[in-house]
């Protein structure tokens, strides 16, 4: 493995197939991160169902993902208590699985090479404190994930969303105690209204505990509320955001639409067909964006996913903090398709044109 100076935080290594990995620090912290991040809310299935009637995964396929990205230089890998990997919403009988896969393939490999991210929240019992953010929930989760994860600690534990029953501090030093006995190394957000965030980062310094490096939440070309509100506490405290539905559950590749008729078309056997928060998308100003995003996209040789990628990764140069995009991916191809996304460099040209179908006015601080 070659590995080339750092430049502005970033950090150059050559890997399988001549993909060329970047790496950024994780928020404000030292850790070093691969620019694009391996989830696990949706992994390849089997047409085989269990006992339940729900999709089982298809482990050999999402083993050979996962190491796949790890030999191209992926050093980062999302996951939650909660996950499932075909399943959503999640019941008791189907939480943690995400979590046991991901162990397996952490077995695989060295573990330190690794940053692994996890998250806690979510109901995981039927019982009073079977969810939540209470001290003994978080401790007795950290627990489990620990067991299904096979591993002694993980690198990030982030908070999955809000739970307004318990107080901020309570939450910040069960973290912090975390932190001090090696449990945890960092700690991050996810799914929080701004003041939540503005309001424990406030507390974190005045207390002078260890305040959340990242922020895990819906953002892509599309769906850009993250802007408006988070810009400047991300900016204020350091913060990394990790965006989930990169692709915008798909839509931003392009497959939704007919180009040739510059339609909304909805393939048979996609999630399109399933879901309405696919077909949402569905409106007049997004087609005009995936018809651009294809334009753009056309002339560098690249795809509208790879297009939508790199704009996000984008972000430090036009807002000013990093985004590390969480990609879901079902196959070894897509997974190839994703990575390429890294080669695909976007001018100044291009990001106006996509501010100008979005409605966002300006493309750099």
């Amino acid at each position: 493995m070659k590995i080339f100076p750092p430049k502005k935080k970033k950090h150059l290594s050559l890997v399988a197939d001549n993909y060329f990995m970047k790496y950024v620090n994780l928020g404000s912290s030292g850790v070093k991160v691969s620019a694009l991040c391996l989830g696990t809310w949706h992994l390849p299935i089997l047409s085989e169902l269990d006992e339940y009637g729900v999709h089982k995964i298809n482990e050999d396929l999402f083993l050979k993902i996962a190491k796949r990205a790890y030999d191209s230089g992926i050093n980062f890998y999302d996951t939650s208590n909660r996950y499932h990997g075909a399943m959503a919403p999640v019941d008791l009988n189907h939480v943690g699985n995400a979590e046991k896969l991901l162990g397996k393939f952490l077995a695989e490999v060295d573990r330190e090479s690794v940053v692994l991210a996890t998250k806690v929240r979510g109901q995981m019992a039927a019982w009073q404190n079977g969810e939540g953010l209470s001290r003994k929930h978080i401790r007795w989760q950290i627990r489990e994930s620990l067991k299904r994860l096979g591993t002694s600690y993980v690198d990030l534990y982030q908070i999955h969303w809000a739970d307004p029953s318990t107080p901020k501090m309570e939450i910040l030093s069960t973290l912090n105690y975390l932190i001090s006995d090696g449990t945890v190394n960092y700690i991050g957000i996810s799914n929080h209204s701004a003041a939540d965030v503005a309001g424990f980062m406030q507390l974190s310094v005045e207390r002078g505990l260890e305040g959340f490096i990242s922020t895990q939440d819906l953002y892509n070309v599309i769906d850009r509320g993250l802007e408006a509100e988070k810009t400047w506490i991300l900016n204020r405290y350091g913060m990394a955001v990790l965006a989930y539905s990169p692709i915008a559950q798909g839509v931003l590749t392009g497959k939704y639409v007919d180009f040739s008729s510059g339609k909304w078309v909805v393939p048979e056997g996609t999630r399109g067909e399933r879901f309405e928060s696919v077909r949402r998308y569905f409106t007049d100003q997004n087609l005009r964006l995936i018809k651009e995003l294809k334009d753009i996209a056309d002339s560098k040789g690249a795809t509208v996913t790879q297009v939508s990628l790199a704009w996000l990764m984008s972000s430090q140069e036009r807002l000013g903090f990093v985004t590390i995009p969480i990609i879901g991916v079902t196959s070894i191809d897509q997974l190839e398709e994703n990575l390429r996304s890294l080669d695909v460099k976007l001018t100044k040209d291009d990001l106006q044109r996509i501010d100008e179908i979005t409605g966002k006015g300006t493309i750099s601080r």
